[in-house]
């Protein structure tokens, strides 16, 4: 395993629960939590609670924000195999990294993933891989202009971008607002992300916000555009009267003419006035 194989400016890093990721030294953070395991996130944040919400649909397209290393994805192949399911997915994962897609089949993942090393290896040279069970379809590019494009409605929204702090423009009212038109009205988001602006951005999009609890990892967040049972329930109206100079980010802050630049300042004076 070659760090320059992956590219410049990142580094190898093992994380607690004995996966690997990769530290971006382009956006100053891992691309996994290095405490709750890159496996171990993937599975517990992401694809088990939005599985848990669609285990009786046999046909789900699942966009995949952004692909990095790919374990979003990978870990539901897994998931799918482990639990013996027959549903059909398509994953759509935009990427603006291509070069780090083209050398995943050269990343040490997991014993799990081992029976993946064919469909990773098609990935790493097609950006695209389909059997009669599913479909991956990688998107080389800006995400915020690849998704405005797709023409499926999507089931479930695995949102795990680098962080608001280093990448925002992926975490904006109006970045929520083109998941929101291309999905289902039934549509699962699952993040990490728990901070006040970032639920607001989806709430003020239709969605309605929950607490995800999943054992040995931190608290995240669910978001529906229909009611969840069994998961708790934030009311964002008290959340307002409560921090009520939370506001959600928009891109107004955050975009220079056309390139997606940022101003640093003014986004933690936002994030100062977010915190729960």
């Amino acid at each position: 395993m070659d760090s320059q194989a992956l590219g410049p400016k990142k580094e190898i890093i093992l994380c607690e629960d004995g996966t690997y990721t990769l530290f971006s030294h382009d956006f100053n953070e891992p691309y996994h939590s290095t405490k709750d395991g890159a496996l171990h996130e993937s599975l517990e944040k992401h694809v088990k609670p939005a599985f848990s919400f669609k285990k009786d649909k046999k046909n789900l397209v699942i966009l995949d924000i952004c692909f990095g290393l790919g374990y979003n994805t990978f870990a539901t192949l897994y998931y799918l195999k482990t639990q013996q399911l027959s549903t059909k997915i398509h994953i759509i994962s935009p990427e603006f990294d291509e070069h780090l897609v083209r050398s995943l089949d050269t990343f040490s993942f997991p014993p799990e993933f081992y029976f993946l090393k064919p469909i990773i290896q098609a990935i790493s040279k097609n950006l695209f891989y389909e059997d009669s069970q599913c479909k991956i379809e990688i998107l080389l590019g800006d995400a915020r202009e690849s998704i405005p494009k797709i023409k499926e409605k999507i089931d479930i929204i695995y949102q795990d971008a680098f962080s608001p702090a280093h990448n925002p423009l992926l975490w904006t009212k109006e970045y929520f607002g083109s998941i929101r038109a291309i999905s289902k009205e039934d549509a699962v988001l699952t993040t990490y992300s728990i901070a006040a602006s970032i639920r607001l951005g989806l709430y003020e999009n239709g969605f309605y916000l929950f607490l995800h609890h999943a054992p040995m990892m931190r608290s995240s967040t669910v978001a529906s555009l229909g009611m969840l049972e069994e998961i708790e329930y934030i009311d964002m109206e008290l959340k307002k009267i409560r921090n009520p100079k939370a506001k959600s980010m928009r891109d107004k802050s955050y975009f220079l003419g056309k390139k997606s630049l940022y101003n640093v300042g003014h986004f933690h004076t936002i994030l100062s006035n977010n915190k729960e």
